[in-house]
Order: structure tokens, then sequence, then C-alpha cells
């Protein structure tokens, strides 16, 4: 039975990584080369990830720059940049791109907070579904006989701990993320 929990266990933790990494990507005010995880390039074709075209810095609180490896790949990172619904617009320096980063309006704050509480209850509910297979496969294993109705039990009891406690350091990162994005 306990390797069910160590299963569980690892998937709540996953999911809580896969959080935490989204949130990083979740524009604040401030420049972050977090911001620009996962943007593909149209490289020669191929799709090709931003970070091993440039190096991405953060010199400012408000600018990134990326230092371009290759000349002829700027207009396709600026392209890029652009269609990636970022709300960003780079400008280019000879071989290195600059993107300032503008303050949010009020609005746009409460909308990134909507997106926020909207990104942390579908993460809630991927825990709500690992909780519900490791119960279904402990009902499974009662109804089998391989364990008792109070092993039974103790194993919900167990898998609303492990649940309750990820559950919580999503809802407490939401509110580190919350607070940094209200921040003026």
């Amino acid at each position: 039975m306990a390797g069910k929990f160590a299963d569980l266990e690892e998937k709540c933790k996953k999911s809580v990584e896969h959080f935490k990494k989204e949130l990083q990507r979740l524009r604040t005010g401030r420049a972050n080369a977090s911001l620009l995880d996962g943007l593909m390039v149209d490289y020669y074709g191929t799709a090709t990830p931003l970070m091993s075209l440039g190096m991405i810095n953060a010199p400012e609180p408000r600018l990134l720059t990326i230092q371009v490896y290759d000349a002829n790949a700027i207009e396709s990172i600026d392209k890029a940049i652009r269609q990636a619904d970022l709300g960003l617009n780079p400008s280019r320096d000879g071989g290195m791109i600059r993107i300032s980063i503008p303050t949010l309006t009020e609005d746009r704050r409460k909308d990134l907070v909507k997106k926020l509480h909207k990104m942390a209850e579908e993460e809630k509910i991927v825990l709500r579904n690992h909780r519900r297979d490791s119960i279904d496969a402990l009902k499974k294993q009662e109804k089998d006989k391989a364990i008792s109705s109070d092993d039974m039990r103790r194993g919900q009891d167990e898998v609303q701990k492990i649940t309750d406690k990820y559950s919580a350091e999503i809802e407490k990162a939401q509110a580190v993320k919350e607070k940094e994005i209200m921040e003026v």
C-alpha cells in the first residue's frame, strides 16, 4: 500500500512543479528571463527554442536583452516575440534585441490575477484527479480482498492528507505570485 502513496506523492509533486514553472512565465511588471521560456522561433524552417539562439539577460528591472548568437536569426526572434501574445515590443540594436517591459495597468493586473486563479484551479483539478485514481485503486484492492476496510479508510485518509499538502503548496505559490502581480 505504501507504494501507491509514493506514486501519488510523486504525481502531486510533479503537478506543483509544473504549476510553479507556469507561474514564472506569467508576466508581472518586472523583467524576468523566464517570460520567454518555451518560446519557439522559426530558425531556418525549424522550430527552435529561443534559449538556444541567444543569451537572455535582465540588466534592469524593466528591460530584457537577448544577445543573439547568429545575426541571421534576429528577424525570426523579433517576429516570434511579437506573435507570442506577451504584450512585448522588441527593438533591435545590432546583434542584440532589447525588450522594454511596460508597467502593467490596473485592468491588466486584474486580468492576470484572474488568469492566475484559473491556472491554480486547473492544477488543483489535476491533484483531485490523482486523489480519485488513488482512492479507486484502494477500493479495488478492498473489493479484491487484498486490504481490509479499515486499511482502506486509513489509506483514504492518507491520500487526502497528501492531496491537501500539495493543494496548500499551490495556494501558497498562487498568493506569492498574486502579490507580485498587484505590486505597483
